[in-house]
C-alpha cells in the first residue's frame, strides 16, 4: 500500500528488452535505498513494481507486458514519480492507495493561475462512476484532490488545483496538454460501489 505523497523523483537511465516486458534501472539515490530490500515494492508513476536488484545509486525492477499495456511512462527513459510502499504506524498524509493502475487519463489543461495551477485530466468512461466533488485520485502516483467533475462524451474531465510545492517536487509539472497519465481511483469508492451493488439485490 502506498499514500500518494511521492518521496522522490527518480530518473530511468536504462530500459531494455526481456521477453515481452522490460527491465529497467531507475537512478534514485534521494530515495533512501538503504532501506529497500530485493522484492519490495515501490510505486513507479503509481505502478507498484517489484525490486529486484539495488545498489545506493539506484535500483531495477521487471516490467510485464500486461503492465506495460495498461500504464504509460515505463516504455522509455526519463524522469519518474517514486513512492516506497507504507510501513504499518508510517502518516497517512495522502490517502490509501494500491499501485494499481486502473486506467490511462490525458493531460488536458495545465495552466497558472495566480499563485497555482489547473489542472485537467480526462478520465475514461469506465472510471467515470468512480470520480466525485472533494473525492481523491492518484495521478501518476499523486495523490490529489478532485475540485470539479465534468462528464463528457468521452469520459469525466477531473479539474485539479496543484499547489507549487507539488509541482515542484513532482514530475506534473513536465506533462503536456495530450500527455498520457496512470489513474488510480479512491479504494474506498470502488468498494461503495460493490456494497450497494450488494444490497441492491
Amino acid at each position: 500500500m502506498f499514500t500518494g505523497i511521492i518521496q522522490a523523483v527518480g530518473r530511468i537511465e536504462r530500459n531494455e528488452p526481456l521477453g515481452d516486458g522490460r527491465r529497467l534501472r531507475i537512478h534514485a539515490p534521494e530515495l533512501g535505498l538503504n532501506e529497500v530490500g530485493i522484492g519490495d515494492s515501490i510505486a513507479i508513476n503509481g505502478a507498484c513494481m517489484t525490486v529486484v536488484a539495488r545498489d545506493a545509486q539506484g535500483f531495477e525492477i521487471e516490467v510485464s507486458a500486461e503492465s506495460l499495456a495498461r500504464t504509460s511512462g515505463l516504455e522509455g527513459l526519463g524522469e519518474v514519480n517514486l513512492e516506497k510502499a507504507m510501513r504499518v504506524g508510517d502518516r497517512l498524509d495522502g490517502h490509501i492507495v494500491s499501485g494499481h493502475v486502473d486506467g490511462r487519463g490525458r493531460v488536458e489543461v495545465l495552466e497558472p493561475v495566480a499563485e497555482s495551477w489547473h489542472f485537467v485530466v480526462l478520465a475514461p468512461p469506465e472510471l467515470s462512476r468512480y470520480l466525485a466533488y472533494k473525492g481523491s485520485i492518484t495521478v501518476n502516483g499523486v495523490s490529489l484532490t478532485v475540485n470539479r467533475v465534468e462528464d463528457v462524451a468521452e469520459g469525466t474531465l477531473v479539474h485539479i488545483n496543484l499547489i507549487p510545492h507539488t509541482v515542484q517536487v513532482t514530475t506534473l509539472g513536465q506533462l503536456r496538454a495530450g500527455d498520457a497519465v496512470n489513474l488510480e481511483v479512491d479504494t474506498i469508492a470502488r468498494y461503495v460501489e460493490r456494497m450497494l451493488a450488494c444490497t441492491s439485490r
